[in-house]
């Protein structure tokens, strides 16, 4: 039998009924995405404890969503190009007393501190001495569209010296060399500048650093072209990181432009121009056709078609009718459309995914925490290989000096791990993005990598392979009430439960217009069914494991029904079987084609659920899967513990039942109409509910976790040639500068690869 969920979605149990934790009903095809925040340290339950939580009342100013703790702090960061800025960032601000912790969210281009006090202007001048620029989430200032000649100013001035040195020392090889030599310095002068502020930030081993000495030795032993050129090539190579970078956060980007700045409120016959943090659910919006969804709406008065590939990937338009549920960001494609309001400022749809964005960020691949750790040790030892480079062969074989300490200087470029750091978020953003795109939100490196392992998928029943939406077929009566009576008693216990079968039990009787009795005394019997009282009297829905009083001809007429793939309820007073309730499920449409797909991908399937064995034979016999059948919420925990011993496992599910299952999986999926438990619970969710998501995301995990690879191998593999021939004396400074650049942008040009894949 089904279980029943009467409990506060904060998961804690209430005296009394809290208003502000009431689950919305909405359509099943709503995207439900929510992003699991943990409680302030002062309240143990967020949601409840909190009387004005409402994000237009957020103080001060740092965040654009509740605060994780009762101190933190966010920023917009203006000029950061790559994952080593952030680190730069997080470096710098975590030098500051009082800071708990502070980490950089690279897709948004966010910084969030977390602080015992208010070091908001501490902050800020730190991150200012490192060469960038923060700018408050609650009131950012208006910036202007970047100028192209302003940004590579740095770059064609540079450029041009270096032309003109060339062509001076074709007249006078002195006055050249000297132009070259003014050149090297004034490219060298930020970068050094940059260098020192970094270092006196905590950050002594930076990329700055490394070509700071490089072009500083180069100058010492005369040197001066080369100098110049390294100079030149790096600047190109940091607007090559620039435009990577710029790419790989654009599906973030465009996400967030998905949200118009104002939406047109109906006030009686009057329409007002409104600011988003404006909008309160219950307000009424209208948007014309063309024009996008500034929150999620119920749709009023006529229906509509309504684009939202954007959100779920789906290219097809939408129809929607009135009192069901659209996500923000969507597009109305054929009318002038009038709306409810349903959302809270900041927590839309398309708040929800960027949310869940931001929080991939914090869980990375094993691979890339390995690679963070890995190049924070590299570079030192590079310095220090360099230095012996330049030393021990003059020292110990009496070499001659300036053609080792050439080569030194020449590993300290090759040394740069630009390429090798980016070679791994580069991937995993792109792959993130590209799932978003397909309709599959992923929360994170870490979950994609345990994806892209998975060997089998197991899956709920209920809502997952099946609509969720099961119709009552056949009532049967063993005493003297009839089919109507029946029916009504059944549909009474069961009002108010968010489960299919009693969804589908309370809908049959009032299409039926029959009036129920109110019921009292409701109590959920976890795994097996439900009681309540009417009018004094108990009664009890149960699943027939679960009944000990039934004839052998009532076991018999339950078998009959279960052979026919339908759910079966008993209904009791006290302990004597009035009947029975069958209904049925329709299988999802595209379940049989998913399921294949997942098959010639090499992963198996399986049907976990607490139905009946003679029901869920008969649907896996359609799915042509295994299938374990009975299972009480412990059960389903117990059985995916036991496959993932064997294997690495995939749980796919929809209800508060799945979530344990989901957390004891290598990777929970949650069906995105799941409910908010499932989703949080979840590793991934799909933003809409089309099982045929699965493999192409299962697909696109492994292209990623073999994109890594390449990328990794690259990034090593051209420092490992260029060390060699450097040694040898076959490859100079300009030549190690160049093949660093080139590096970093075939990793990046090979990850941004992740999102052209359809």
């Amino acid at each position: 039998m089904h279980p029943h969920s009467h409990s506060c979605r904060c998961g804690k149990s209430h005296s009394k009924p809290q208003p502000l934790c009431a689950i919305r009903s909405v359509s099943p095809t709503t995207l439900k995405i929510s992003a699991a925040l943990p409680a302030t340290p002062e309240s143990g339950c967020g949601c409840c404890d909190n009387d004005s939580s409402s994000p237009g009342g957020e103080s001060d100013a740092e965040s654009d969503r509740p605060a994780l703790t009762s101190h933190q702090y966010r920023w917009q960061i203006a000029g950061m190009d790559c994952p080593s800025c952030a680190r730069k960032i997080e470096n710098a601000v975590q030098q500051l007393p009082q800071v708990r912790e502070a980490r950089v969210i690279f897709a948004s281009e966010k910084l969030v501190v977390d602080a015992d006090h208010d070091i908001r202007s501490a902050v800020e001048l730190a991150v200012k001495k490192v060469g960038f620029t923060l700018t408050s989430n609650a009131s950012p200032a208006p910036t202007d569209a970047p100028n192209r000649w302003q940004e590579n100013a740095g770059l064609l001035l540079l450029a041009m010296l270096m032309l003109a040195s060339w062509l001076l020392s074709q007249v006078s090889p002195l006055w050249g060399d000297r132009l070259f030599v003014a050149t090297t310095l004034i490219g060298l002068a930020p970068i050094a500048y940059s260098a020192w502020k970094l270092l006196r930030s905590g950050s002594p081993f930076s990329i700055e650093t490394l070509m700071t000495l490089a072009a500083a030795g180069a100058l010492v032993i005369g040197a001066h072209a080369e100098a110049a050129m390294v100079l030149l090539l790096f600047q190109l190579g940091e607007r090559l990181e620039s435009y990577a970078a710029s790419r790989a956060r654009r599906g973030v980007t465009a996400l967030m432009a998905l949200r118009p700045d104002t939406a047109t409120r109906l006030n009686g016959t009057q329409r007002e121009q409104v600011m988003l943090a404006e909008l309160r659910p219950g307000d009424i919006i209208e948007v014309a056709a063309g024009g996008r969804l500034p929150a999620d709406g119920e749709l009023l008065i006529l229906s509509a078609s309504f684009d939202e590939s954007a959100l779920t990937g789906e290219s097809v338009p939408v129809a929607r009718q009135p009192g069901e549920a659209v996500m923000a960001g969507a597009t109305s494609v054929d009318r002038l459309v009038t709306l409810k309001v349903i959302s809270q400022p900041g927590q839309s749809a398309i708040d929800r995914i960027l949310q869940l964005i931001e929080e991939a960020e914090s869980h990375r691949a094993p691979v890339e925490r390995f690679i963070d750790r890995f190049s924070r040790i590299y570079t030192p030892a590079i310095m220090l290989l360099a230095m012996l480079v330049m030393v021990l062969p003059p020292l110990l074989a009496g070499a001659a000096w300036l053609p080792w300490i050439y080569k030194g200087l020449t590993l300290l470029l090759i040394g740069c791990p630009c390429a090798l750091v980016i070679s791994t978020p580069a991937a995993i953003t792109s792959g993130l993005a590209a799932a978003a795109r397909q309709g599959a939100l992923i929360k994170g490196g870490a979950a994609l990598e345990r994806l892209s392992r998975i060997q089998t998928m197991a899956f709920d029943k209920t809502g997952t392979l099946t609509l969720g939406k099961p119709q009552v077929t056949e009532v049967d009566c063993f005493s003297a009430l009839d089919e109507q009576e029946m029916l009504r008693i059944a549909a009474a216990v069961e009002q108010g439960s968010s489960h299919p079968l009693a969804i589908a039990m309370v809908r049959e009787a009032e299409q039926r217009q029959l009036t129920l009795p109110h019921a009292q005394q409701q109590q959920a019997l976890a795994g097996s069914g439900i009681r309540a009282q009417i009018d004094g009297v108990a009664y009890q829905l149960l699943a027939p494991r679960d009944v000990t009083t039934l004839t052998a001809d009532q076991q018999q007429a339950i078998a009959q029904r279960e052979a026919q793939g339908k759910t079966v309820v008993v209904l009791l007073q006290d302990e004597t079987v009035l009947g029975t309730l069958a209904l049925q499920d329709q299988l999802r449409a595209e379940a049989v084609t998913a399921l294949a797909q997942l098959k010639a991908l090499g992963i198996n399937s399986l049907m976990l659920t607490g139905d009946n064995p003679r029901a869920a034979a008969s649907m896996a016999a359609k799915l042509s899967i295994d299938y374990r059948a009975g299972l009480l919420p412990a059960d389903k925990v117990e059985a995916v513990r036991q496959l993932g011993e064997q294997q690495s496992l995939a749980m796919v599910g929809d209800g508060i039942n799945d979530a344990p299952a989901m957390k004891a999986a290598t990777i929970g999926i949650a069906m995105g109409s799941g409910t908010d438990v499932a989703l949080e619970a979840a590793d991934a969710a799909l933003t809409q509910n089309q099982l045929t998501i699965l493999p192409r995301t299962v697909a696109l995990a492994r292209r990623t976790r073999a994109i890594i690879r390449q990328n990794i191998a690259i990034a090593l593999g051209l420092k490992g040639i260029f060390l060699v021939t450097t040694l040898l004396g076959f490859t100079g400074l300009w030549l190690a500068v160049l093949a660093d650049s080139g590096a970093t942008a075939l990793v990046t040009a090979n990850a941004l690869r992740l999102l052209r894949q359809r």
